[in-house]
């Protein structure tokens, strides 16, 4: 029964680290930048990377792991060791947690290297979509708000 409680437990981790999860394409924005004016650039793609843009590694992933750890070191032994075995089951369940988090949350991202129309060249680093493909030659615009920029077609 305590199997079933773990893996349950398991399970649930996974889907909300997947729902905690943010997105960092060209075409999401967060609620701040909502009627925020934003500067407007054109320029030309000079080169397209595939790159991977790290998950994160926050607390949802390491609080649900020290729970499932925590439930799973209990289940051993007795008395002191019980204990023992709950407090270090915690402590590998939550940097686990968080380790999972991280692999979860893992995106695959492009960077697009783009010639400005006033000549200077910048790199771009945003996660892929499968509705917009950058390729050298294309004519872009990149839309930047306090530092995050955004590039489209």
């Amino acid at each position: 029964m305590k199997q079933v409680v773990m893996l349950i437990t398991a399970a649930l981790v996974v889907v909300l680290v997947q729902g905690c999860a943010s997105s960092r394409a060209g075409d999401v924005y967060t609620r701040d930048d909502a009627r925020r004016t934003m500067d407007v650039q054109f320029g030309v793609v000079e080169e397209v990377r595939p790159v991977l843009i790290e998950g994160t590694a926050g607390t949802v992933g390491s609080v649900a792991g020290a729970a499932v750890g925590g439930i799973a070191g209990s289940t051993v032994g007795g008395g002191r060791g019980s204990a023992i075995a709950t407090v270090l089951g915690a402590v590998v369940g939550g940097m686990l947690g968080a380790g999972v988090e991280e692999e979860v949350t893992r995106k695959p991202g492009l960077e697009i290297t783009v010639r400005l129309e006033t000549g200077a060249m910048r790199a771009y680093v945003q996660e892929e979509t499968a509705d917009e493909t950058f390729r050298p030659g294309d004519r872009v615009r990149i839309v930047t708000r306090g530092g995050v920029a955004r590039v489209s077609h």
